[in-house]
Parts: structure tokens; sequence; C-alpha cells
């Protein structure tokens, strides 16, 4: 099989055309890498609205924020790619000391493999058959790569046995049993004794290799620290029960044991840090991954370093740029950015600042709320008084990083004064 590398286009050199929203007419044809080269304004060097920003100091803050925190802490990181599916990014993240990037599904491990990623971890039960054929290719074919997943069922060991000896996989896949986060959380097994009834079932297979045990606690019911906290002891006491049990072949040279979104660092290295002895060495993988480009709704509320301010803080990175297409009263405004540019799933995005049409002078959004979205347009509010006249460009911070990536193929990378250096290629 060829060297993935070696089959992956350079986003560098796609050509710019339709394709990919508010990029400048008059650049259509140049390559993303020359239109980069010229190093264009974001507000004057021809670009339409709406038109999505990435803050490039502020991505480069939080790349180095979270290298530091994970050394100082004695974690390894694994963030989660399915929040910009960004090969760029991923790059990035290597160099600021990632093991590797975490996928949630297959695909998400084709785009990473098309790119080279030599490590990763799958945090998801793989049944389908395809799927599996396809990890059993990539392993035999590439002895460096490393994928290690999720299983939460002895029925699902099985399908994954069968699966991977009917493709003839000659590299056994590494797993971790998955301890669900709560009686009523998402996947994962929810009792230890199930747990090591599905650790027996890894055993009696010959294309599975137990490594470790692993979960989220991001979508636990009612979370708080001290619920975190306990689920993690469980994890831990479990993956310390399982050495203890001599579940863990030597031949793994380390025992895996994985948590971490973006919500609860801290507490994961608070209890991470507190593992015993085992057996092997320990890799303490954190997967948190919408901290690159932050929010400014639900983890700009919920980050740990908002409850550990001496570890540093995030910045948002993103802004939206739109403009008023419409003021038909003293208290309402339109622009021209709905639900296909902007998160929504979670916070409506929120009025900063404004861009004064007729000046291009900057200045804070006093007065101006967002109300609403529909496909194409965001609903404003605004109070007597509110500055704001048709054609101004209004800069919104948007929440929840992993619905925004997606709805935009080409972001660009963006300095304080507005000079776009770079273009992030996303692969949905």
């Amino acid at each position: 099989m060829p060297d993935p590398v070696q089959n992956t286009p350079d986003p560098a050199n796609e050509r710019v055309d339709h394709r990919f929203k508010a990029l400048p007419p008059d650049a259509e044809g140049l390559t993303v890498g020359e239109l980069a080269a010229q190093r264009r304004n974001l507000f004057t060097g021809g670009f339409t609205t709406p038109v999505l920003a990435l803050s490039a100091e502020s991505v480069e803050h939080n790349l180095r924020l979270l290298e530091t925190y994970a050394e100082r802490h004695g974690l390894a990181f694994a963030p989660h790619g399915k929040t910009s599916m960004a090969p760029q990014l991923f790059d990035r993240q290597l160099a600021h000391g990632a093991w590797g990037i975490t996928a949630a599904v297959p695909h998400q491990a084709r785009v990473y493999r098309a790119h080279g990623i030599a490590r990763i971890f799958l945090a998801n039960e793989v049944v389908d058959p395809v799927a599996l054929r396809w990890i059993a290719a990539e392993l035999d074919a590439d002895p460096a790569f490393r994928l290690i997943c999720y299983v939460d069922s002895v029925r699902g060991v099985e399908l994954m046995d069968e699966a991977l000896r009917a493709a003839g996989a000659s590299r056994p896949v590494d797993v971790v049993v998955e301890l669900a986060a709560g009686s009523a959380g998402r996947t994962g097994v929810r009792t230890e004794a199930e747990c090591a009834a599905v650790a027996d079932a890894v055993a009696a297979t010959t294309a599975l290799r137990l490594v470790g045990v692993a979960g989220y606690e991001g979508t636990m019911p009612g979370a708080d620290a001290g619920s975190v906290r306990d689920w993690l002891h469980r994890l831990v006491g479990l993956a310390a029960d399982f050495d203890k049990a001599g579940r863990f072949d030597p031949a793994i040279g380390e025992i895996v044991v994985s948590a971490g979104g973006s919500e609860w660092f801290d507490t994961v290295a608070e209890v991470f840090a507190e593992i015993p002895g085992l057996s092997l060495p320990v890799l303490k993988l954190l997967r948190s991954g919408a901290y690159v480009s932050h929010d400014d709704g639900q983890y700009r509320a919920r980050t740990p370093f908002n409850r550990v301010p001496e570890e540093g803080a995030l910045e948002p990175a993103f802004r939206l740029w739109s403009q008023v297409v419409s003021r038909p009263t003293p208290a309402q405004a339109f622009t021209n950015a709905g639900k296909r540019d902007a998160a929504h799933d979670l916070h409506l995005p929120e009025a900063h600042v404004v861009r004064d049409a007729r000046t291009g002078e900057i200045r804070a959004a006093e007065g101006i709320t967002v109300t609403g979205l529909s496909d194409q347009h965001a609903w404003l509010g605004t109070e007597a008084g509110a500055d704001l006249e048709v054609g101004d460009w209004v800069g919104m911070g948007l929440s929840h990083p992993c619905t925004i990536f997606d709805k935009w193929q080409l972001i660009p990378l963006v300095e304080a004064d507005g000079t776009v250096v770079d273009y992030v290629r996303t692969f949905f």
C-alpha cells in the first residue's frame, strides 16, 4: 500500500473557486498558497460577507498553553480532531507535543491517515466490518502506525474479532475497555463486573489486544467536579484491578488510562496524578480538543482554567463577520449570516464589535444582541442609541467549535491587524 502522506494533496496547491465561501472573487484561479502569499486584508482585500476568521495569535496561544499544561501535569495528549477536522491544525498540535490525534468514527481516522497521522485514538467501538477491514490493512501496511479503540460490550468484541480475522489481519488491534461516565451516561460499560466480562472476551480473541481503560466524562448527566472525580477514581481503580488480575500482557509496554473532554481536564489531571504504581508504565492520555479555537459560549463558561486561573487562560479564536443588510426599525437589524455559517446547537452568536462601513473604524457592539438565526440571516435586537447602519460589519463570537469548523471548508487565519496569513482547510 502506498505511503498515505505521498498521496495527500497539499491544500496550498488547491485552486480558489466557488467551493470556498467568502474568498475574494478576483482570487479565482490562484492556488490557496498564492492567495496566502498576497497577505490580503480581511476587510479591504476583496473578501465577501459572511466570512469566518480564525485569530492567528489566539490559536498559537492556545496551542502553547495546553502543551505546557500537559507537560506540567505529566499527561500525554491526543486532542479530539473531530473538533476541527483540519490537518494543518493537527500538524501544529503534534508539533506542540501531542501524542496523537483522537477520532470518533472511522471516516475521521481515514482523513487522519491520508494526512500521515501515525497515532490515532478512536474513541468508539468499531463493529462495521468494512471499517475494520480498512483498519487491518492500515496496520498491516505500516508497522509504525498505532491505533487504539474502545470496546464496550462482549457482542462488540465478538463482531470485531470475527471481522478482523476474516480480513486476515496480521496485527491485533489495541483496545481499551470503556467505562461509562455514570449509570445514565452515553456509551460504555456500566459496572466493573461487566468491564471484566468484556476484558475476558478480548482475551479470548486472536485479533484484539487489551491495552487499558478509558472513558469520556463530558456527557455525564448533571456533571460536577465531585461526580467527575468519583467516576475518574472508578476508572483508575478499574485499571489497577485489571493489572492486579494479570489482564495486561507485559508485551504491550504501557497501560493506557484515558479520559478528558474540554470541560473537566483539571479534574482528570488531579486524579491521574494519583494513579498508583502498576506493573507497567502508564500512558495518562488526555483528549480535550476544543481548546485550539476555544469559543465564546460553551467552553468559555466552563473551561477548567476558570476554576484554576493560575494555570492560564484560553482565548476565543473565532470571529464571524457579517454585514448589516436590513435595518427595518430602530429596535431591529439583520445581517447576512445565519445557520449555514454559525454554530447554533448550544448558544446563539454574540455581537462583539462593529466595523463602520463609512470609516473602517472598529468599535464595541454596544446595545446589540443576536436574538435568533434564520438560514441566512442573523436577527439583531438593537437598544435605543445603538450605532448601527446598513453596510456595517458585525463581528460575532461563536459557541461550540465542533459545529463551527464543519460549516467552512477554508478559513482565513487572520492577524490582529486584519492581515490574512494563511487558510485552514477542513475535511468533514
